[in-house]
């Protein structure tokens, strides 16, 4: 079956970059040798043998040219690796499980495709977090502000399995700036678009709030509902390093300071509740020649709130503007309209993205997987992700070490003859992240399995 024969390409909303340094033949290489469709097959299948949750799902691909192709569907593992090779897309999407087979849509009603089911999915972009983070803006991305993100994957892997009862949460990094939350149970793939609006916004505190400044207060109900006191016990913890220390967004310390930190300046007075004491400090830091640091200004505001605030309720409504303010700073800004949606598709894990050429990898948030001791406080680094150059060299050198050694030769430590058939992605650092997904798969598996009302219980074995 030819690509062209399951749907038709239709321009896509954002060209592929020109110089994005991934050739065609690069994706070639990547989808004959590395990407690991078995696990993604297992993934959404939910069974040792092809089922309805895979053969009647959507994929997507997104062409060079920009064409980008809806309604893709697949029988096996087989046909799936078959068309993606062929295709050799810059990248593919996962989309809903439909009532009938997407590629067969044509044929039918338009009425008859209906979606389903499909993973509840979160999506965090650091581009979200410019008009806070000091140390990029942008594509750039660096270890300080992936901070953002390790806080806000802490936030919603609370709420998602205190709250809501989820257990199969899988994390991915979209392979630039950002990270995808995929949550597998079958209760949350089964959810309506009504469910999923009303989670999202359960868990989307900050709302349209978080791109706007200068609104005095976030209007949040006091006490605080039990979810968000839970994250401000949380974030409070960790405002100081990452947002006083390290992102520092109210410095005005150099001789000529930027715009943005006085911008910065004024939405942290817009918290200020008395307007006396915001005078009070905006005075004292417009006349200041030395440095004036986010830390300096932050004690600023207790120091002369002593000697301006006159009445206890005055004292009280300081303390819940602080409040508000490490919660606007720091709380997840989500893409709320990712999760709302049953037909919207995100990219799969191990894509390759095509600006960058990191591979979208699954990683765990509380352990390194890279090997790499400079990475142990990040759990996930993403400036160290395994990139697709990185990968076709890693392959090179195992191979030329192999042809090279005398076959009388030991074998080295480590080493067996069953290291002539490993997989090519095994010879790579892709190797730790692709074994951390299976884990997540086979554990994802066993549920399901357990659960006689949507499996038939028979003698097949999960082969792994």
């Amino acid at each position: 079956m030819t690509v062209e024969a399951m749907a038709d390409p239709v321009p896509s909303q954002a060209a592929v970059p020109a110089d994005s340094g991934v050739s065609s033949s690069d994706m070639l290489f990547f989808y004959q040798r590395l990407l690991p469709f078995r696990q993604i097959f297992q993934w959404l299948n939910h069974s040792p043998k092809p089922s309805k949750d895979f053969t009647m799902r959507e994929f997507a691909y997104e062409y060079r040219t920009g064409a980008y192709q809806r309604y893709n569907s697949f029988s096996n593992l087989e046909e799936f690796k078959k068309s993606v090779v062929q295709a050799n897309p810059t990248r593919f999407e996962v989309g809903a499980v439909y009532s009938v087979n997407p590629k067969e849509r044509k044929r039918l009603p338009k009425q008859a495709l209906k979606p389903l089911a499909k993973e509840l999915v979160f999506d965090i972009d650091l581009t979200d977090y410019d008009e806070i983070r000091t140390c990029c803006s942008g594509t750039d991305i660096c270890k300080k502000c992936w901070r953002f993100i390790q806080v806000a994957i802490k936030i919603l892997d609370a709420a998602l399995r205190e709250d809501f009862g989820f257990n199969r949460l899988i994390w991915v990094f979209s392979g630039r700036r950002g990270a995808h939350c995929w949550v597998s149970d079958a209760r949350a793939r089964c959810l309506d678009e009504t469910t999923r609006k009303s989670i999202v916004e359960y868990l989307d505190v900050l709302g349209s709030r978080s791109n706007r400044q200068g609104k005095n207060s976030l209007s949040l109900k006091r006490p605080f509902h039990p979810h968000v006191e839970r994250s401000f016990d949380l974030l409070k913890n960790e405002f100081v390093d990452i947002i006083l220390k390290e992102q520092d967004p109210w410095n005005t310390s150099s001789s000529e300071p930027s715009d943005k930190s006085w911008e910065q300046v004024e939405t942290l007075l817009s918290y200020v509740p008395e307007k006396p004491l915001q005078e009070e400090l905006r005075r004292k830091w417009k006349s200041q020649t030395s440095v004036s640091t986010s830390m300096s200004k932050w004690e600023d505001i207790t120091v002369i709130a002593k000697k301006i605030l006159k009445h206890q309720n005055q004292v009280n409504a300081l303390n819940e503007a602080k409040k508000d303010i490490i919660l606007f700073y720091m709380y997840p800004r989500l893409d709320i309209e990712v999760s709302k949606q049953l037909i919207h598709l995100l990219k799969s894990p191990f894509c390759v993205h095509p600006s960058t050429g990191n591979i979208c990898v699954p990683f765990d948030p509380h352990h390194n997987l890279s090997n790499n001791e400079e990475d142990d406080d990040y759990g996930f680094n993403p400036t160290n992700a395994p990139n697709l150059r990185q990968l076709q060299n890693e392959i090179e050198v195992w191979d030329v070490r192999r042809v090279n050694r005398d076959s009388s030769q030991p074998l080295e430590d480590g080493e067996s003859e069953a290291d002539k058939r490993i997989s090519e992605y095994e010879k790579t650092s892709l190797k730790p992240y692709v074994e951390y997904f299976q884990k997540f798969v086979n554990n994802l598996l066993k549920d399901e399995l357990k659960d006689s009302g949507k499996r038939g219980r028979d003698d097949d074995t999960l082969e792994f």
